[in-house]
């Protein structure tokens, strides 16, 4: 393998080139690509060439346009891709997962073409991508890794170009759909672990293996049709007699949570309240009672979005697992895995900074989650609606029905939730003004006295204090100028800050190690 200074001079370069472009700028990526170059950038290309000929984009002055876009697009994927410090490095592409994003960054085929030599691995697993092998990303031609797994990609590998990736070691093309590759295939075969091939279409097996299952399937699809007939029939009968397993009835509730009694409430608001309790099976719930009539349109609405409450997956969310849409009783069942809400938690134990940047990494990534695959799903973040399980790990509790609050409000209770959890102050316990004279306070000490803002109790060293510096800056924008940014953008630099921990902790541990090493 090339030794490790040519890449770090080419990233180098590349990060000057995206440095000339505004690093803060809150407009989207698409709206970056519009815009030309600046007036400096011809002269940036040209001195890195002078220092750097090997760069991909020397002896391209006709194309500076595309030049400078690869720049926009690896500066926004080199965040999304989750890497500690896109400032020094960009070392790898991580869109497993991420079926809204991975096509957009496929398609910007100037990117690819001047693909960083710093990135070494690439992982678009999981995004269901179709059409044919995207043999544009082997134009990173320094990867040692490259996952396509679990995608429905189809057609020939071109397995020709494969040959220009001296360094590639690690590769995934299971479970898709390639055209069978005969013998010709034999020695790309032997370059990697047959785990790299399974079920992806490549092999002869996978073909007979699936003619035998058809067959299969043919010869049973009479008793199959029968059997489910059966079941259908059975299925109408139990739900008569029982009612959906996601369903629970008033008495049900009623017996879990000893009448709704007073012990058992835990919250009073304006349009819901909220019990806890346990089911006859040992499971703890929190019922939280929607309070008001509802209209017939309500209640429609209201048992579409539980069943969709029921399809989120992710650990910062509380686990919705039933509900109760009953003339008497309006109520969603949600599982209670926590021991108390974020505002308790400061209250009571005044924690360190680095519990409280995990809550905040974990509610970051429970909100990115929502925006991306479930936006219409409501939600409410402030410290009392935040929960924590015994491993100091946020839960989302409050989602969904009766949310329906607008982009800017959602920004400023997030930007309110980053304040309260650095400064542990209520605001509507501690300011006339509510909310609004918590931000007041904070415009008024932040940046010269920031000290003032934090928790006394907390005692953050001078590397962290510059962290918490930085938080506080994207929180105090997001809860003054809501309306002026959107929650992806805030959820990507908080990310971003956040990480900053991570990168510290690691070159700590190296100052450690070469410490005990003398």
């Amino acid at each position: 393998m090339a030794s490790a200074s040519p890449l770090l001079i080419t990233f180098f370069c590349f990060l000057l080139l995206s440095l000339t472009i505004l690093a803060t700028s809150r407009s989207s990526l698409i709206e970056e690509l519009n815009r030309p170059p600046p007036p400096d950038f011809a002269a940036t290309v040209a001195a890195n060439c002078a220092r750097d000929p090997s760069l991909r984009y020397c002896n391209c002055s006709a194309d500076l346009p595309n030049v400078y876009k690869s720049t926009v697009v690896a500066r926004h994927l080199c965040v999304e891709s989750r890497n500690p410090d896109c400032n020094r490095s960009f070392p790898r592409i991580d869109l497993r997962s991420r079926p809204n994003l991975a096509p957009l960054y496929l398609s910007f085929a100037f990117f690819w073409a001047y693909c960083p030599s710093s990135v070494l691995a690439i992982d678009l697993a999981n995004n269901s991508l179709a059409g044919g092998f995207p043999s544009a990303i082997l134009l990173c031609t320094h990867i040692l890794s490259l996952d396509l797994s679990y995608n429905a990609l189809a057609g020939d590998v071109p397995v020709d170009l494969f040959s220009n990736l001296h360094n590639l070691s690690s590769l995934n093309l299971s479970y898709n759909h390639f055209s069978e590759c005969g013998s010709d295939c034999a020695p790309f075969f032997r370059l990697f672990n047959s785990s790299s091939f399974i079920h992806s279409g490549l092999r002869p097996e996978d073909h007979r293996h699936s003619s035998e299952i058809t067959a299969t399937v043919l010869l049973l699809t009479g008793v199959l049709a029968s059997i489910f007939f059966l079941l259908c029939i059975v299925c109408v009968l139990v739900r008569r007699r029982k009612g959906d397993r996601y369903q629970f009835t008033t008495e049900a509730l009623r017996e879990a949570t000893r009448g709704f009694g007073e012990r058992n409430l835990i919250r009073k608001g304006e349009k819901e309240d909220l019990y806890v309790g346990r089911l006859r099976n040992g499971l703890q719930i929190e019922v939280h009672v929607q309070r008001g009539r509802a209209s017939k349109a309500f209640l429609r609405a209201f048992e579409e979005d539980c069943t969709s409450l029921l399809r989120l997956r992710h650990r910062n969310l509380a686990k919705v697992i039933g509900w109760c849409n009953e003339r008497e009783l309006l109520a969603v069942v949600v599982e209670m895995a926590h021991i108390c809400s974020v505002e308790e938690w400061l209250l009571q134990q005044s924690p360190p900074w680095k519990q409280r940047l995990k809550v905040l990494m974990g509610v970051v990534d429970g909100v990115c989650y929502l925006e991306e695959h479930w936006p219409r799903v409501g939600y409410d973040i402030r410290t009392r609606s935040i929960s924590l399980t015994r491993e100091i790990e946020p839960l989302i509790s409050k989602v969904g029905v009766g949310i329906s609050d607008s982009e800017s409000k959602k920004v400023q209770r997030l930007g309110l939730f980053v304040l309260e959890l650095i400064a542990n102050k209520r605001p509507r316990e501690v300011f006339e003004a509510g909310e609004t004279g918590l931000i007041e306070w904070v415009k008024v000490q932040f940046p010269a006295q920031v000290k003032k803002l934090i928790d006394e109790k907390m005692k953050p060293t001078a590397t962290t204090l510059e962290q918490i510096r930085q938080i506080i800056s994207i929180a105090l924008e997001a809860a003054a100028n809501a309306s002026s940014s959107s929650m992806s953008h805030v959820c990507r630099l908080l990310r971003k800050a956040c990480a900053v921990d991570q990168e510290i902790q690691k070159q700590t541990r190296s100052r450690s190690h070469k410490h005990h090493r003398r």
